[in-house]
């Protein structure tokens, strides 16, 4: 535990120095919530890519970066959460349990997961939750009703479900529901490519403070005043960093995939950024993103106040 907290504070030195840090509010908050990964759907290294200033030097240097992810612990009771059920959900169930110094938890790993949405860095991981690996009981999966419709109908989430070991929980768009008694969890719909389902941000507040994530939205001006109502009461807000100014990922068409880049949220977002340092941090990011790779790019993100998000960062709620 020691030596990988040790490294994520090596790393968050070289990126500006954007590592959270628990103060004394912090430890005696009751809830806190974990950042357990950062990258968009395929992580880092990518299928598919053999660019040597990415991917190449990923796999040669052993670097991993598993998709965007938040585990939520109860400190009084030892409960368990994830946001998200990536494909790294193995790695990142562990990193969690360490984090929150967890008992052995056996096959029921979790006690309750939240999905924004039905693209595969979001909820494919559910998979390992299905009798061919963890077999749980009853495990809690919230998600919107077009969400868990998707699930129920298609396998092999639809033998999770028929065998009990998923149980499916509606969270109506705009609507909430409350986690551990004293967490509420709001989901706020954002435009996004609904090929399967639609997409949430989750807005999770507590006794102390507020966390926002929202890793995939296809533009904040699509629809009128959505940066004020997802940002509205938040204390720290997660959000979607897949590309940097979006030059680097030119052999793409980006209308298919789009994204807000992080200049674009950057200057809609500067006055908040100097108000308040540190409360707007990146996540979702694409392999192809500059800022993973060059430490001058993250200095100028954290210059502005900002910061890209650290694998194993805390805020307590």
């Amino acid at each position: 535990m020691i030596a990988r907290l040790a490294g994520l504070a090596a790393l968050s030195l070289l990126l500006g120095g954007c590592a959270a840090t628990p103060g004394p509010a912090d430890a005696a908050s009751r809830f806190e919530v974990f950042v357990l990964g950062r990258a968009q759907d395929g992580g880092l290294p990518h299928v598919g890519c053999d660019r040597e200033t990415c991917c190449a030097e990923a796999r040669r240097s052993g670097r991993v970066e598993t998709p965007a992810c938040l585990g939520i612990h109860d400190r009084e009771t030892g409960a368990l959460a994830l946001i998200e059920a990536t494909p790294a959900v193995e790695r990142q169930l562990g990193l969690l349990h360490e984090l929150a110094d967890s008992r052995p938890r056996g096959r029921q790993p979790v006690d309750a997961v939240f999905v924004t949405h039905a693209h595969i860095g979001h909820y494919l991981g559910l998979a390992h939750f299905g009798r061919e690996v963890a077999a749980t009981s009853g495990l809690p999966v919230h998600g919107t009703p077009r969400l868990l419709a998707f699930l129920r109908g298609h396998g092999p989430w639809q033998q999770l479900v028929e065998l009990g070991q998923i149980e499916l929980r509606a969270v109506e768009p705009s609507g909430s529901v409350e986690l551990f008694g004293a967490l509420t969890v709001e989901a706020i719909p954002v435009p996004h490519r609904d090929e399967y389902s639609d997409t949430v941000a989750y807005r999770v507040s507590g006794p102390e403070r507020t966390v926002l994530f929202c890793p995939d939205v296809d533009a904040w001006g699509r629809h009128d005043g959505l940066l004020d109502r997802l940002l509205d009461g938040v204390d720290v807000a997660y959000l979607d960093a897949t590309f940097y100014d979006g030059r680097e990922l030119p052999e793409r068409f980006r209308a298919e995939i789009p994204h807000p880049t992080m200049v674009d949220t950057m200057a809609r977002l500067a006055d908040r950024a100097a108000a308040r340092p540190g409360s707007i941090r990146f996540l979702h990011l694409n392999h192809t993103n500059p800022a993973f790779h060059r430490g001058s790019i993250a200095e100028s993100v954290a210059a502005r106040g900002f910061r890209i998000a650290e694998v194993g960062e805390r805020v307590s709620l």
